[in-house]
């Protein structure tokens, strides 16, 4: 039986789906909102791009950075999370020397983003060492610490890990960074509706995050936050017409980023109405929604745990609405595999339950290998939705 909530989402009744980590899933309403906004860009494509477009987008950036804790002048809306640390990447300008520290839970496509600027500066990308499983609250700040010297420009820096989803002290790290003259850029692709978050309270120089995950907005939809004393340094990755306009009623920073070509911009323009969706969906609104994940997640890892007969690899304060579980260490060699290549996840599919599957360490290699099981709980998500999970995993757990 699906939860009371499901019936807002176009997702298959038949399937479990508590991966909404990897891609997200976008409600009615807010499809039917961007699909209102596409139709208004094609009645009049000119008008709408030369006339409407601009105060549309400020509309839209305004209820972000009012959820988000943030000035809307601070904001850049961005297709993706990846394309906010990208333009990071690029913008600061590594130069030969230069050391920019993650943690070895970071993001592949966004440690991909600063190899790629390390190896093009002669800077290069140096790797913190995070336990998990038996990570305490205070290990990613005694990592990052231990990474960094003299020479280190930036620590990316995980809001939520992707593979190990913890919730991490991203403002206490950010503090601790600034005292000694580091600057961070905080991965929050899964932040924004999975736990409260405060852009500007938190202090980071740079903040990017998605909006298409946890938040359920479209897909293409996510945004960079710079502090004003970095705008200058970070530049859109495609320039355009903002680039020698002679206006002088918005920042440069603004007039870049928000005009980069044209695009479909409906996605942005969704973003107030998944706000809106998330807020009326339960009497508590978002906090609701927020705790009622939270206590999923919880739940169900301890069930899990149980299942696999394994231990919780993190304490409950460093959790959101997401969870991952260590499966047994494996006995034979760590193989190159992605979740749809596995195995497990392959069964586990057969039986009608779409949940993240990864090796951890993720680096060959590295130590004895064992699966990592990643099950969310966004609110179309229930207790039997968990129920059958673990049903699943125990028929496969002997052939894992």
């Amino acid at each position: 039986m699906p939860s009371e909530l499901a019936g807002h989402w176009t997702l298959d009744p038949s399937i479990a789906f508590l991966n909404h980590g990897s891609f997200g899933a976008t409600p009615r309403p807010v499809l039917d909102a961007q699909t209102a906004w596409r139709e208004r860009m094609e009645r009049e494509p000119v008008a709408f791009f030369t006339r409407d477009l601009e105060p549309a987008l400020d509309a839209a950036r305004a209820d972000l950075a009012s959820f988000v804790g943030a000035d809307p002048d601070d904001l850049a809306f961005m297709v993706n999370a990846t394309a906010g640390i990208n333009a990071v990447a690029r913008g600061i300008g590594l130069e030969a020397g230069d050391e920019v520290v993650l943690l070895d839970h970071a993001y592949n496509a966004a440690r991909n983003a600063f190899v790629a600027a390390a190896d093009a500066g002669g800077a290069r990308v140096v790797t913190a060492k995070l336990p998990f499983p038996g990570t305490a609250p205070g290990d990613p700040l005694a990592a990052i610490l231990a990474a960094i010297t003299e020479r280190t420009r930036l620590v990316l820096l995980d809001h939520v890990t992707s593979p190990t989803a913890l919730v991490l002290p991203v403002a206490d790290i950010v503090a601790a960074l600034d005292e000694r003259g580091i600057d961070t850029l905080v991965d929050g692709a899964h932040a924004p509706g999975m736990i409260d978050v405060a852009v500007d309270r938190i202090g980071a120089a740079y903040y990017t995050a998605n909006c298409h995950k946890w938040m359920s907005a479209p897909k293409g939809s996510g945004f960079l936050h710079v502090r004003p004393d970095r705008q200058d340094r970070i530049r859109p990755l495609a320039i355009s017409h903002g680039a020698n306009s002679a206006r002088t009623d918005r920042s440069r920073f603004r007039l870049e980023h928000d005009w980069t070509g044209t695009l479909d911009p409906s996605a942005w323009l969704a973003v107030p109405a998944a706000i809106e969706f998330g807020a009326t969906l339960l009497p508590g609104g978002w906090a609701e929604l927020r705790e009622r994940g939270h206590g999923l997640a919880l739940d169900g890892r301890a069930m899990l745990a149980r299942v696999v007969g394994t231990e919780l690899p993190a304490p409950d304060d460093m959790i959101g609405s997401m969870a991952s579980v260590t499966m047994p260490t494996a006995a034979s060699e760590r193989p190159v595999f992605e979740t749809d290549d596995d195995p497990v996840h392959a069964a586990l599919v057969a039986q009608g339950v779409q949940v993240g599957i990864s090796p951890w360490p993720r680096e060959p290699g590295s130590g004895p290998w064992r699966r990592l099981v990643r099950f969310s709980c966004p609110p179309y998500v229930d207790a039997a939705d968990l129920d059958r999970l673990a049903r699943a995993l125990a028929s496969v757990r002997i052939a894992a």
